[in-house]
């Protein structure tokens, strides 16, 4: 029985994870909301925006929890699969801000590729498999590869590292950081359908 509901809780991760990647493709497209959990009531959230405003956000019924953990880059080997928020360079390669390990069950289901993110002007999102890993006088550098090319990462001491995990309504709480992927507008405010939760970390990307 354990070892089922891990899987169902892996596979509805993996899911999020897809909404997450689809809307990578754009950064024009709206849904990703950042900010801190102020109150909350049943279903019913307020949530201080990383703009400094409150936002009514409403959890759909069947909304879709993830969680994200504090990672490091020891965690990463040769053929994890990753996502990379970063801002591209001069010579083609990318500096990592945030770097997030996705679960087993997320490779095969989550596309691998590389397009616009919204966390910084500029920004780009990079899910792709590691194939080496280099130490250099700035920082580590990854090879990553996905299906239509590959990027050269560049990993400082202020990328955020995180790994994906199963997360629940319950972790929803006052002083929580989340980042929602897909959300409804409303009249007064927005219902959240996919969403991230931070483990006493704020989500970086």
């Amino acid at each position: 029985m354990f070892h089922r509901t891990v899987t169902r809780a892996a596979l509805a991760v993996a899911a999020l994870a897809v909404v997450l990647t689809a809307s990578a493709a754009s950064a024009q497209q709206p849904g990703r909301i950042r900010g801190q959990i102020e109150k909350v009531n049943g279903d019913a959230i307020v949530l201080k925006t990383r703009d400094g405003k409150d936002l009514n956000v409403k959890l759909d019924e069947k909304a879709r929890v993830g969680a994200l953990t504090k990672a490091s880059l020891a965690d990463i080997k040769n053929d994890s699969f990753i996502g990379i928020a970063g801002m591209p360079q001069s010579d083609g390669s990318i500096e990592a801000f945030s770097i997030h390990i996705f679960l087993p069950a997320q490779r095969g289901v989550v596309p691998d590729r590389h397009g616009a993110w919204d966390a910084k002007p500029g920004s780009t999102m990079t899910n792709a498999y590691v194939e080496s890993m280099v130490k250099q006088k700035d920082g580590d550098v990854l090879t990553v590869k996905y299906k239509d090319g590959e990027k050269k990462i560049v990993v400082t001491t202020a990328t955020a590292i995180t790994a994906v995990a199963p997360g629940n309504k319950d972790e929803l709480k006052p002083g929580a950081q989340i980042i929602i992927m897909q959300s409804d507008k409303q009249p007064d405010g927005v219902l959240a359908k996919v969403l991230y939760i931070g483990r006493s970390l704020t989500p970086a990307m």
